[in-house]
């Protein structure tokens, strides 16, 4: 235990970064304790925590997914049938990109290349959710037992909502233009060296660095202002145990943001520090991640109103389920 508190706290966590901060912003006169001081540590220390673990995470996860083109994954999704087809779409999801936005024209060219819908919808649910980055993530922040839980549980949302689909028989509410498109990823991708590979998950860095850095930045300074600004009887009040809405109000605040785990990551460690319930954060964090607005309005140019409203619709009632979940049992977890 000893040794795993190590690795989450001063590897994962990097909580040594933090001490070493606060020692530089004392050395030049500030004090720590203050607001203002306190907002830049906190600031300066997120930002180079997230950004390491992020580029880390990236080139790792990227080495992995150059082993799943969009041509080998649809055959793989292609050697499997009922819920088990959605189950590995699910896993897929987890060593694709790392927001919804990047993960909807995968959709569009696995839907398009003839996969069942339900499978495709498992895939486009998990894949922003509950990335390997994630996990990683989740653990340097809330510890491996929420990590895992809250994995665990976006793959259950993702296989049912996908199985649910299914079982309905939407394909007809999908656009014309990706139902009569054909072969969109079945172009075969080249063997891959070694060295191509480190070369590709190199890249890969500097491209979804430069996507979300901005929005780490975003995410970081909501995260310093709730955790030196916000009273804490305020956040109790609203997102607490007293509020039996917390979870349905976290859930909806996320949907007008756009940005992936790593943005949304700050805002949820403030807000737990401050009193907010860890079912009402988690929620939060799958409704910015999954149900953004950006995203949606980028799904409907794929797929028709009601299937649109059926997708939201599963999302938003497994999130909040989650979130009711995940309160239930926080004191089991922390």
């Amino acid at each position: 235990m000893n040794v795993w508190d190590f690795i989450q706290n001063q590897i994962l966590g990097m909580k040594w970064l933090n001490a070493v901060i606060g020692r530089g912003l004392s050395a030049l006169g500030l004090d720590t304790a203050s607001r203002w001081s306190g907002s830049i540590q906190f600031f300066i220390y997120d930002v180079i925590k997230i950004t390491v673990l992020l580029c880390v995470l990236i080139f790792v996860i990227s080495y992995i997914q150059s082993y799943f083109p969009p041509e080998r994954s649809k055959r793989i999704l292609g050697g499997f049938r009922g819920i088990w087809a959605n189950i590995i779409a699910a896993l897929l999801g987890t060593v694709t990109p790392f927001c919804s936005c990047s993960s909807i024209p995968l959709f569009i060219g696995f839907t398009s290349a003839g996969l069942p819908l339900g499978v495709t919808f498992s895939f486009l649910i998990s894949s922003p959710m509950v990335d390997l980055g994630s996990l990683v993530l989740l653990m340097s922040i809330f510890g491996a037992k929420i990590a895992i839980v809250y994995v665990t549980v976006g793959l259950v949302i993702a296989v049912v909502g996908g199985t649910i689909i299914e079982k309905l028989h939407m394909e007809n509410h999908v656009e014309d233009f990706i139902r009569n498109a054909k072969g969109s990823v079945d172009i075969e991708a080249p063997d891959l060296t070694v060295k191509d590979r480190l070369v590709y998950a190199k890249e890969q860095v500097a491209g979804t660095l430069k996507k979300v850095f901005p929005y780490i930045l975003i995410g970081v300074g909501i995260g310093a202002v709730i955790h030196n600004w916000i009273p804490e009887s305020f956040i109790v009040k609203l997102l607490g145990s007293t509020n039996p809405l917390g979870v349905v109000i976290a859930t909806a605040a996320g949907i007008p943001m756009y940005a992936d785990i790593f943005g949304t990551i700050p805002i949820a460690e403030a807000l737990l520090a401050k009193g907010a319930q860890l079912g009402v954060v988690l929620s939060f964090m799958m409704g910015v991640t999954t149900l953004s607005l950006p995203s949606m309005i980028m799904l409907r140019k794929a797929v028709k109103p009601k299937l649109l409203g059926l997708f939201i619709a599963i999302c938003t009632i497994g999130i909040v389920i989650v979130g009711y979940f995940f309160n239930a049992i926080q004191y089991l977890l922390v």
